[in-house]
């Protein structure tokens, strides 16, 4: 597919409006995703599952955070759907109502020893819906802010989706430090709920923000020559399988992204007694690093390439999740600080800043929503195990750590790899993107690159 848009349409493109939108509405729905996170490492053992031993207790909340990576390749196919057939906007804003109501009902959820069983019932029905919710988000942003973003400046623009996601983790760590200065009694009766609780607030006003955010031009003039597809999913999986295998060995390096927001979390407080506000502030920071490193990994990337920016910082991955595990067990702030920074805030916002364009590009517009919500969310399935996963892995003493470390360079690796599988498509103009004549004539007038 290939149409250039009339002058009076392109004009109405607005990226600055688009990132600020992609940005906010990125920042609450993952601050509402990374609190459960937070409060499943720290809180939901206690709340939710008291009756049973420590280490079982854990593993139980670690696999309610992960049954919203179960729900999100389910809601990938209805919101794909909806945001390639009645507009990307509508759908953002309904996943942000979702995500925003299942978050403050998790909060108002009675515990176990007030409800029993219906409590971890409740609250897995809670997560379920925010899994459908963000099936949608990251997907839905990138497709906007990437089809209102100016030729040259595609992945910088974009990146703002993902700057916003990390954002959200840093308000969502800083939101738990308060609760976890907290006494037991206190922490695990109400504190827990005050993060849950005040998670409205922002969803009003990204709710304002997004809401008055106009089509891009390119799908607004799918709209008026009626060149939308009636099921986009068919269009997909008949002609961009390739891209889905892609994306999912692509998006194993996001693997890092769990291993220290929720798993390293409980590793570095239950195990190795790290207080609970310190690490808390290591990951702020990290990802206070983050929010800064991304957009200018997304600039180089419109100047180099995507590929090998996105596969220089997952080798990077590779390389440095070693040292952050070592770290941990020396149960030194500080080192724990700078290995935190270094693999989370700087190597791993590579390919995090570069994935919503890499993705996105390998795509036309009208399976663009379709094509990035089905495949990230059925990648995002590793991710939702991982937490489970690395407390099956973690063996005991100092060292207990390599074989999960192993498994996790591997997988960096493989991503890498996957990186190049495909062509570069920066200097691509956006009405030309997936189509593979377009591709290969782009390639021909551009330098090449690696791979």
């Amino acid at each position: 597919m290939s149409r250039t848009p009339d002058r009076s349409v392109s004009e109405e493109r607005t990226p600055r409006r688009a990132a600020l939108a992609a940005f906010l509405g990125s920042m609450v729905e993952y601050y509402d995703f990374f609190i459960y996170g937070s409060a499943s490492a720290l809180v939901f053992s206690h709340v939710f599952f008291p009756d049973t031993d420590p280490a079982t207790a854990t593993l139980a909340s670690l696999a309610t955070f992960a049954v919203a990576y179960i729900a999100r390749p389910i809601g990938a196919f209805f919101v794909g759907h909806f945001g390639d057939r009645i507009g990307r906007k509508r759908v953002l804003v309904f996943c942000l109502t979702l995500m925003g109501t299942s978050t403050f009902a998790i909060g108002c959820l009675p515990s176990y020893d007030t409800a029993g069983v219906a409590a971890p019932v409740l609250l897995v029905v809670c997560r379920i819906a925010q899994g459908l919710s963000a099936a949608g988000e990251q997907s839905g942003a990138t497709s906007m802010t990437l089809e209102h973003s100016p030729e040259g400046h595609r992945a910088f623009w974009t990146s703002f989706t993902l700057a916003g996601t990390q954002a959200g983790l840093v308000v969502a760590t800083l939101a738990f430090l308060p609760v976890a200065a907290l006494d037991e009694q206190a922490m695990y009766t109400w504190g827990w709920r005050v993060p849950f609780w005040a998670s409205a607030i922002v969803v009003a006003c990204a709710y304002w923000v997004r809401s008055r955010l106009t089509e891009p031009p390119e799908f607004a003039k799918m709209q008026q020559d009626e060149e939308l597809v009636k099921l986009p999913v068919v269009l997909f999986v008949r002609n961009y399988w390739r891209a889905f295998l892609r994306i999912v060995v692509c998006h194993l390096f996001a693997v890092i992204s769990t291993a220290v927001t929720v798993f390293g979390l409980s590793y570095a407080t239950e195990t190795w007694s790290v207080p609970k506000s310190r690490i808390l502030i290591v990951i702020a920071v990290a990802n206070v690093v983050a929010v800064a490193a991304i957009p200018m990994w997304a600039r180089l990337a419109d100047r180099v390439g995507r590929r090998p920016v996105f596969a220089i910082g997952a080798v990077g991955c590779a390389l440095t999740v070693s040292g952050f595990f070592a770290a941990i067990v020396t149960q030194n702030i500080w080192l724990i600080g700078a290995a935190t920074v270094l693999m989370s805030g700087v190597v791993y916002s590579a390919p995090n800043g570069i994935a919503p364009t890499l993705y996105a590009e390998m795509f036309d517009a009208r399976v663009r929503f379709t094509g990035m919500a089905v495949s990230t969310q059925f990648a995002n399935l590793a991710l939702g195990f991982t937490p489970t996963i690395a407390a099956a892995l973690m063996g005991t003493g100092t060292t207990g750590w390599v074989p999960l470390a192993a498994l996790i360079a591997c997988l960096c690796l493989l991503s890498a790899v996957a990186a190049f599988a495909g062509r570069e498509t920066a200097h691509i103009p956006l009405e030309e993107l997936g189509n593979p004549e377009s591709t290969r004539t782009s390639d021909a007038q551009t330098a090449p690159l690696p791979g």
